[in-house]
């Protein structure tokens, strides 16, 4: 299952969303799951109508607070849990790991390789 970005979550007569923040957060999580150490939705950021907090640890232990929003990723802390920061805003989760985590492109490419090994002996 690839991410596919959603420029704004639409809403229906009662304000509600038909996607939630969760929802996208969720689809997020399982796509990049394999090429991080560990990525997770906040519990104690409080999440609205207008983005939702993921926790995140590079393969390089490195963590990092991250704002899901209709504009993208942002990388709002340098640890899980917490909002000291306003940075870069990322179009996809794939461009902000590429921007903080040097191990990300070595293992997705791993990953292709052996996807695309797995189609050739089908």
């Amino acid at each position: 299952m690839r991410y596919v970005p959603t420029t704004d979550l639409v809403f229906n007569s009662r304000d509600s969303p038909e996607t939630t923040w969760e929802e996208e957060a969720q689809a997020v999580l399982q796509d990049v799951q394999q090429h991080v150490k560990e990525i997770s939705i906040s519990t104690e950021l409080v999440s609205s109508k207008r983005q939702i907090f993921l926790n995140l640890t590079t393969l390089e232990e490195q963590q990092y607070t991250v704002e899901l929003s209709a504009a993208g990723f942002r990388i709002v802390g340098r640890s899980h849990n917490t909002q000291s920061e306003s940075g870069i805003i990322y179009e996809t989760p794939y461009a902000l790991l590429s921007a903080i985590s040097p191990g990300y492109s070595g293992n997705f490419a791993e990953s292709l390789i052996c996807r695309l090994n797995e189609l050739n002996k089908e």
